[in-house]
C-alpha cells in the first residue's frame, strides 16, 4: 500500500427513521457513500497535499477501498445539538507527518468542536516535535506558541453540526479527512 499523497476534507448530514439509514444519508451528503470506508488513525502524511472535495472525488472509483479519518455522531433526541469534527495539524517540514483527531460532541457549536478538534491535531503535533505550550493557556494562544517555533505551520478543520429533528428522526453528521493516492 502506497503512502497517500491526497487528502480532502468533507462533511455532511442525514436523516431517516433508522440510525444506520441517517448514517448513510449523512455519508451521502458527504460524498463518499459509494466507496469502502476503512477508518484509520491520526496521522497525515509527509508531502501529502489538501485538495479540494470536487478534486479528491474525481480521483476515485465507486466500491473502492478509501481510507478516512471520520467522526460521526448521531441523535434521536429532538432539538439536541449533535457535532463531529476532524481537526488537521501541519509542519512546517513536509517531510514530516503532522496529526489528525477526530471530535465527536453533544451541544457544542460548530466553532467550539472545530476548535477543539484543532487544538488536539496541534496537540499531538507539538508533543511529537518536543514543543509543550502548557495546559493553562487558551488555543488561540498556543496556537501562537506552536507557530512561533516554526515547526508547526498551519492547522485547520472541517466540522459537522446539526440539530435533532423535532419528531425524534435520527439526524447523524459525519466529518471526514479522506485519504487518497
Amino acid at each position: 500500500m502506497r503512502v497517500p499523497t491526497k487528502m480532502f476534507l468533507t462533511k455532511g448530514v442525514g436523516r431517516a427513521n433508522a440510525k444506520l439509514a441517517s448514517f448513510e444519508a449523512a455519508l451521502r451528503d458527504a460524498g463518499i457513500a459509494e466507496y469502502n470506508l476503512v477508518r484509520v488513525t491520526s496521522i497525515y502524511p509527509p508531502r501529502c497535499k489538501i485538495i479540494s472535495r470536487d478534486q479528491g472525488v474525481k480521483l476515485l472509483d465507486p466500491g473502492q477501498i478509501l481510507f478516512i479519518v471520520l467522526a460521526d455522531n448521531a441523535t434521536n433526541e429532538p432539538n439536541r445539538l449533535v457535532a463531529s469534527s476532524v481537526g488537521v495539524a501541519i509542519p512546517k517540514d513536509k517531510n514530516t507527518y503532522g496529526y489528525l483527531s477526530e471530535h465527536h460532541s453533544y451541544g457544542e457549536t460548530e466553532e467550539k468542536a472545530g476548535e477543539f478538534a484543532e487544538e488536539l491535531a496541534a496537540e499531538m503535533l507539538a508533543t511529537s516535535l518536543g514543543l509543550d505550550a502548557g495546559e493553562a493557556l487558551t488555543w488561540k494562544e498556543k496556537e501562537q506558541v506552536y507557530k512561533m517555533s516554526g515547526k508547526l505551520v498551519r492547522t485547520l478543520n472541517v466540522t459537522q453540526t446539526a440539530v435533532g429533528h423535532k419528531k425524534g428522526i435520527w439526524t447523524t453528521v459525519v466529518a471526514a479527512a479522506v485519504l487518497c493516492a
